[in-house]
C-alpha cells in the first residue's frame, strides 16, 4: 500500500497494547503498513493490513483519510 505523504497516528489503545507488545515505533509502523502482503478494504475508509512478523501474522486495522493525508490507527490483532 502506498502511504508516502500520509502522517501516521495510532491510538491510546494501540500504543499502550500491541506498539508496546511488537516494540514498534512509528517507523515500524510505516515499514510494516508498506510491506503488508493483503490489505483488505473494510468499510468506507477502514482498512486491516496483514503482516507477516517473526514467524507470527498480525493484523493492524486503521482508517486512511485521504483529505487530511492522515493513517489513524486503531487496534491490532496476533494470531499464530
Amino acid at each position: 500500500m502506498d502511504i508516502k505523504g500520509y502522517s501516521i497516528r495510532p491510538s491510546k489503545h494501540f500504543i499502550l497494547g500491541w506498539m508496546r507488545k511488537w516494540d514498534y515505533d512509528i517507523l515500524a509502523l510505516r515499514q510494516a503498513l508498506e510491506s503488508a502482503y493483503k490489505v483488505e478494504k473494510a468499510g468506507k475508509n477502514k482498512y486491516e493490513a496483514y503482516i507477516r512478523a517473526k514467524g507470527k501474522s498480525r493484523k493492524i486495522i486503521f482508517v486512511k483519510d485521504d483529505v487530511t493525508k492522515e493513517i489513524f490507527i486503531i487496534t491490532g490483532a496476533e494470531g499464530t
